[in-house]
């Protein structure tokens, strides 16, 4: 039972994260609220068959709502660093691992920690 306590505050602390950029994009409609709860469920699971991966929750949750919203409503968030081109959607880096960021992958920047994107201000959602 000791576990629990660790493991429940990454989850929280994962969604609130999340649930901060998408607010500060202006996409946190119940909908999308939705999306997260689904990836903190799905990620609760994961965490509990690893205890070790604990501190990548909330770069896994922001990928997870990534990969849900490309496939309903499309990429988010966009990149507010390019100017002109295709639009395109951040990345988390690292993939799997602490301290994640939103990085433009074209520019090779650093645009926010996870949780951060609110100094921004480009980003809704794009087709």
């Amino acid at each position: 039972m000791d576990d629990v306590q660790p493991l429940e505050q990454a989850l929280h602390a994962a969604r609130a994260l999340v649930l901060a950029d998408l607010a500060a994009r202006d996409v946190a409609h119940a909908d999308v609220v939705s999306l997260v709860e689904d990836a903190v469920t799905h990620r609760r699971w994961w965490v509990e068959q690893w205890p070790e991966g604990t501190e990548y929750v909330a770069g896994l949750v922001a990928q997870d709502v990534q990969d849900a919203l490309l496939e309903r409503y499309g990429r988010w968030p966009l990149c507010p660093v390019c100017d002109g081109g295709d639009p395109h959607a951040l990345d988390v880096e690292p993939e799997l691992g602490a301290d994640p960021h939103w990085v433009c992958g074209k520019a090779g920047v650093v645009v926010a920690p996870v949780g951060a994107l609110g100094g921004g201000a480009a980003g809704g959602l794009g087709g």
